[in-house]
């Protein structure tokens, strides 16, 4: 099954992203800065990293009870969510570094957290950040039957519910990411031809894939079940292994559906041409949205990734500049009567993806969500 053929309009606001780009390249170009990360970004890596191999190392060193072993667990799911907001995700972009070694490498830090870096940069490089919001396209809106994350999916009654239930479901990606979700996506982007992109043979990436989920079950479960066993249970062992995961479920699922399940998006659908009626650059105007632009030290946490709109429109750039751009992306959009979405806090941003979780649990088509 070869992923379908989805064509954006050409002729609808086609010059909006060409000045865009024009006005972010002059801004670099005069400012005399560099697209990619900088000694900033060396240092946010040694936070987060360490933010996520210190409680694992007092955990198996140092602690001896059952409480601190079981906070060690929640400051590595911190860690955890942190590596991936703010190191692999500008890694796997190629915005890391002007280097690709440096930003391949450091792409493999999510094998630390439990993934698998072909995988991630096809569910979201590939079809998330191409075909936004797009029926049929975009993984990330379509998580199976147990969510409804768009107008165009079949609704069911448990989803009635489903802005209730969602947070613990969020709570669980990693975990399934680090379980069975890498094995399934890898054969089946197999299947559609996907891994081609990224220049990677099934066998290699498989075997790959195999051995890189045996070494992590061997570190970070395996390490603390054999030195910290002696002197805590292990059921707090496990629990508090889980608890790590669910803490970066949830934290990554507050971050990233606020950006694109919300009222104001319009989740285009294909015509039977694969012809989507609008511009690639304006589409992710209209299906993103930021939120709490004013929270330095959020942004910082959370890899600048409340500046959703300037990720979606420049992944290649370093998360670092996004506060800065985003002055540019909004005067632009502006100036072309364009939408820029944004929500003034990150608790009005959760409050308007709870309203949509609702909407779209209790209406059948994209009429009933206003």
């Amino acid at each position: 099954m070869k992923i379908p053929v989805v064509k954006f309009a050409k002729d609808h606001n086609e010059d909006f992203y060409k000045v865009l780009q024009k006005r972010v390249n002059d801004y670099f170009k005069n400012s005399n800065i560099a697209r990619h990360g900088n000694a900033q970004m060396v240092f946010k890596t040694i936070v987060m990293i360490s933010l996520y191999v210190v409680p694992f190392m007092l955990m198996l060193f140092y602690f001896q009870n059952s409480l601190m072993v079981f906070l060690m667990w929640i400051m590595m799911g911190l860690g955890m969510a942190g590596i991936g907001l703010s190191i692999m995700h500008d890694a796997n972009h190629g915005a890391y570094s002007k280097n690709q070694n440096v930003n391949k490498a450091l792409g493999y830090i999510i094998t630390l957290v439990g993934g698998h870096d072909v995988n991630w940069r096809i569910q979201h490089n590939v079809l998330h950040h191409t075909y936004t919001n797009v029926s049929g396209m975009d993984e990330d809106i379509n998580p199976g039957k147990t969510l409804r994350f768009s107008p165009h999916e079949p609704r069911f009654a448990a989803h009635k519910y489903q802005h209730i239930y969602a947070w613990f479901l969020y709570g669980m990606m990693t975990v399934l990411w680090s379980t069975s979700k890498d094995f399934k996506q890898l054969f089946r982007y197999k299947k559609m031809e996907l891994l081609e992109t990224q220049n990677v043979k099934f066998i290699s990436s498989f075997v790959i894939l195999i051995v890189s989920k045996v070494l992590y079950y061997l570190v970070v479960l395996g390490l603390p079940l054999y030195f910290c066993s002696a002197y805590v249970p292990v059921w707090s062992i496990l629990l508090g292994y889980f608890i790590m995961h669910f803490v970066c479920g949830v934290i990554l699922g507050a971050i990233f559906q606020p950006a694109h399940v919300v009222p104001t998006s319009d989740y285009p659908l294909p015509d039977d041409s694969g012809n989507v009626a609008a511009d690639w650059a304006v589409n992710q105007l209209v299906n993103t949205s930021n939120f709490a632009p004013g929270a330095r030290l959020f942004s910082w946490y959370v890899g600048g990734l409340n500046y959703q709109v300037e990720h979606h429109l420049f992944p290649n750039i370093c998360h670092i500049h996004y506060r800065k751009i985003s002055e540019i992306v909004k005067a632009t959009a502006l100036e072309y009567n364009l939408p820029y979405n944004s929500q003034r806090t990150w608790g009005n941003a959760l409050v308007s993806h709870t309203k949509m979780l609702y909407n779209l649990g209790h209406y059948d088509d994209a009429h009933g969500l206003h």
